[in-house]
């Protein structure tokens, strides 16, 4: 039985994904695993030409870019795995990193998503487990005060040595492990979110089902979190904007996330982090 499904969505970047696939023989070697890859719409050189380089990987080809949501959905539902696996195209895993996950998830049935600790390529700490997003914080990342510098604090548990696995309320996408049997109470990732906080969702329905989210720094990514240029008007930036306001839509909220936790008291948010 297929133990792990990792799923890899990749546009435009060959050349990061040829590394990516390149370090998961030694992730995982402890169970059978799977790999498939969704080239969203790629243009030029594509992962086509890492066919013979690469022939365990399952490959899927669109003709557009269909979205992040739709086209991590498309890989796992081609998935076998007792769990799957979402990895970013740019990210490098080093040896039994997905071991450790997967080792980890087996001993806490509670658990229905697991992220791990994402390091840059200067091996720098990169602050990927946080607390739901509000439009104050969104706000606050734009600019320069003392008071807004403590808020994206506070949102992104700058404060927190990132040492101990922990609870949490999200972490984003770049490396998820999601447990099946989580992901069926749930559903998919919302295909209405083309670019924006897919990830955020994902957690936040898993959390309100019952599922813990969790941050494990015992096991290490390296991600090079490729960004996409785009400016202010451009439409990916639109479609990023529509999608936050979507998200805050679907779960009624904008300033305050105490209504995300149970009894919407904001001791909930300082247990978990304390």
């Amino acid at each position: 039985m297929i133990k792990a499904s990792i799923v890899i969505l990749t546009w435009n970047s060959t050349e990061l994904l040829q590394e990516c696939l390149a370090s998961l023989p030694q992730a995982a070697t402890q169970d059978p695993c799977e790999v498939i890859v969704v080239d969203n719409g790629s243009r030029g050189e594509t992962p086509a030409a890492l066919r013979f380089a690469f022939p365990w990987m399952q490959l899927v080809v669109n003709r557009r870019n269909r979205g992040v949501a739709p086209g991590r959905n498309q890989g796992m539902r081609l998935t076998q795995g007792e769990y799957i696996v979402l990895l970013d195209d740019d990210t490098v895993v080093p040896p039994e990193t997905f071991d450790r996950l997967l080792v980890y998830m087996d001993a806490h049935p509670e658990v229905g998503l697991c992220g791990p600790k994402l390091l840059d390529t200067q091996g720098r700490l990169q602050l990927t487990c946080r607390l739901f997003p509000t439009l104050g914080d969104k706000i606050a990342r734009q600019l320069p005060f003392a008071f807004a510098r403590r808020m994206r604090q506070e949102a992104e548990l700058e404060d927190w040595d990132h040492q101990t696995i922990r609870e949490v309320d999200y972490v984003i996408g770049a490396c998820q492990v999601i447990r099946r049997t989580a992901l069926a109470t749930v559903g998919l990732l919302d295909e209405r979110i083309f670019y924006g906080p897919e990830d955020v969702d994902l957690c936040l329905r898993l959390r309100q089902a019952g599922w813990k989210v969790v941050y494990n720094p015992e096991a290490v990514v390296l991600h090079k979190e490729r960004r996409v240029a785009r400016s202010f008007f451009s439409a990916l930036s639109w479609r990023h904007f529509w999608g936050l306001s979507y998200y805050f839509w679907k779960h009624g909220y904008l300033f305050s996330r105490r209504k995300l936790y149970p009894g919407g008291k904001e001791r909930d948010v300082r247990q978990m982090i304390s």
